[in-house]
């Protein structure tokens, strides 16, 4: 394994029954960076991350994680990473400091007390130490759990979904305490269906679809494979049909529809575009705009426009006109 990578599989299969889980799985993630795992419920995220901590054994391929073999040398890769899974860890009726110090115990840390110490103050939890953790919001929960899978300082912090269910104040939390563990060196492997928590974080992302990496690239990257001049061409009417007859005319893109958001966009790449044109376009079709916008494309635009798929079923998936 080249140094320069903390996670690199290559092949990693997984079936549970006829279920092809994990099919051909290639990853390569540098030293100190984010990597950001994208896909749809049921796309293989949460297994490969199974895979890769050693909770599962792969049944074809091979991985090394800091510099140790995943199957072969097990155990000392569990002594290099940390996990943060979706569910909290933490005990809910033990304190903060009281969970930190018994996961520190477990660990075998040489000062669990100072240990623990160090982590309240790192994720701005001192103040709440000593209540009870099922008392913390969200974010504290979430906070509090990284800081458990910090104990040890691993060289490879796994992260599965660890913002589902946060209201947006305890995810930008998170977000917080993530890009503090770049800053000191950690990498991490965070799998999300938050395509805006990647934008921001990731310095890699992988979409993964149906078991396998199917593109891999910087954010920036990603976006410019819809397009080096592409935007997202919007329009907000009442008369949407009508509209979107004008954006095929103007873009030779598929409109998409948002019935509600009473919204249809497409994808331009036509540099003359622009937004006063586009609005005296749609006025001569006599299309009664309530807001019109072209923007820049987004991860979302990127995820659809390679999978077909919106990165979270539980949203409509024209997030498009988002």
């Amino acid at each position: 394994m080249t140094s320069t990578y903390a996670v690199l599989s290559e092949g990693l299969e997984k079936r549970f029954g006829e279920v092809r889980a994990v099919r051909g799985l290639d990853l390569a993630v540098a030293e100190g960076t984010v990597c950001g795992v994208l896909g749809p419920n049921g796309a293989g995220k949460t297994t490969a991350v199974r895979l890769l901590t050693t909770l599962l054994r792969p049944d074809a391929g091979s991985a090394r994680i800091a510099g140790h073999d995943l199957v072969r040398e097990a155990a000392a890769v569990r002594r290099r990473i940390g996990v943060t899974g979706q569910s909290a860890s933490v005990d809910g009726d033990l304190t903060g400091r009281q969970n930190l110090r018994l996961f520190a115990r477990l660990h075998r840390v040489r000062d669990p007390r100072a240990r623990a110490g160090e982590l309240l103050d790192r994720f701005g939890l001192a103040d709440a130490a000593d209540r009870p953790a099922s008392t913390y919001s969200g974010g504290m929960r979430r906070r509090l759990d990284l800081a458990a899978s910090l104990i040890r300082r691993p060289d490879v912090l796994f992260l599965d979904e660890p913002t589902t269910g946060l209201d947006p104040a305890s995810r930008t939390s998170v977000w917080d305490a993530v890009g503090e563990l770049k800053r000191r060196g950690t990498t991490v492997l965070l799998t999300t269906q938050y395509l805006e928590e990647a934008d921001r974080l990731a310095d890699e992302i992988a979409l993964v679809d149906r078991g396998r990496v199917a593109h891999t690239g910087s954010p920036a990257e990603l976006k410019a494979l819809i397009g080096a001049h592409a935007e997202v061409v919007v329009a907000h009417t009442d008369t949407m049909t009508r509209a979107a007859a004008v954006l095929d005319r103007l873009t030779g893109a598929e409109p998409v529809f948002d019935h509600d958001r009473r919204a249809v966009g497409a994808v331009s790449t036509d540099p003359t575009l622009t937004l006063p044109r586009l609005v005296r376009e749609l006025d001569a079709a006599g299309v009664p705009l309530l807001d019109a916008s072209l923007r820049p494309p987004t991860l979302d635009d990127v995820f659809l426009r390679l999978t077909g798929e919106s990165p979270d079923p539980s949203t409509d998936p024209q997030e498009l006109v988002a």
